[in-house]
């Protein structure tokens, strides 16, 4: 009889044939049932497959990232731009000139033709306007009608008739229109024989004091053609239209009209 005849040898077979068996189906007690996957079982196997997400972190090598970074060059191109937007000091300080130029220009030429501001150098106007006050006076006025009575008018001398002060240019009240017969009678002011309403004189004042030669009466007159009658609003200290040397001023002379008081600032108002 040879040993594989032996019963109890065919039997010993058998059980390392099971124990074979069994450690092939469980696996070594420390080896995970489960292989971890490898990197070429990340990607589908087949076109119907889709293929599993990569993270940012794990992009493969020459891949490009997908968080945000700092390009240099975006840094020079934004730097470019913005100088570009602020221009070169010569091309600001060129632009700061031409601003300053057209303001001194636009100023020259609403002073040479459209406003202009006047200094009251006395008190002839009182209590209208004080000696320093300033007012604005409109220089196109009379390019768009005639003058009117009781408009406050700036006019200006002839040469020879500037006095020490060199005063040219001064300020009244038209109180007679061309063709006008004015005079005074008792105090008051009479303009083709009706009674001129002053509200603007002081209170108690009158045209014409005997008493006071500073306060001289009208002789009754016809304002002539192109000339207007002037007094001061200060009867008594105004060198005006009653005084021979002054008389009645040519419509020509005239500057324009003064319409509002501009200084002091606390009395700001139109004429």
């Amino acid at each position: 009889m040879t040993d594989s005849d032996d019963p109890r040898h065919e039997e010993e077979l058998r059980a390392e044939l099971r124990a074979a068996l069994e450690r092939e189906r469980v696996g070594p007690p420390d080896e995970p049932l489960v292989s971890p996957p490898t990197a070429a079982s990340q990607w589908p196997t087949s076109a119907s497959e889709p293929a599993a997400p990569v993270a940012a972190d794990d992009a493969p090598v020459g891949e490009p990232s997908s968080l945000p970074y700092a390009d240099p060059d975006d840094e020079e191109d934004d730097a470019e731009a913005d100088q570009k937007r602020r221009g070169s000091p010569l091309q600001s300080t060129l632009e700061w000139v031409a601003v300053v130029v057209g303001a001194l220009v636009v100023a020259l030429v609403v002073k040479t033709f459209l406003f202009q501001a006047f200094y009251i150098p006395s008190a002839s106007m009182e209590p209208t306007l004080e000696k320093g006050d300033r007012v604005l006076v409109n220089k196109v006025s009379y390019d768009l009608h005639d003058v009117n009575r009781g408009d406050v008018i700036v006019f200006e001398l002839d040469e020879e008739d500037v006095g020490p002060d060199g005063i040219k240019d001064l300020i009244k009240r038209v109180v007679g229109l061309p063709g006008d017969v004015i005079e005074t009678r008792d105090g008051i002011v009479y303009v083709n024989d009706h009674a001129l309403k002053e509200p603007y004189l002081a209170e108690g004042m009158i045209t014409g004091d005997p008493n006071d030669s500073r306060n001289p009466t009208i002789e009754r007159q016809t304002v002539p053609d192109h000339h207007v009658f002037v007094l001061g609003d200060n009867r008594s200290n105004s060198a005006d239209s009653r005084y021979p040397y002054r008389g009645p001023i040519p419509v020509e002379s005239i500057v324009g009209r003064a319409f509002v008081l501009v200084w002091p600032p606390g009395d700001i108002g139109t004429l």
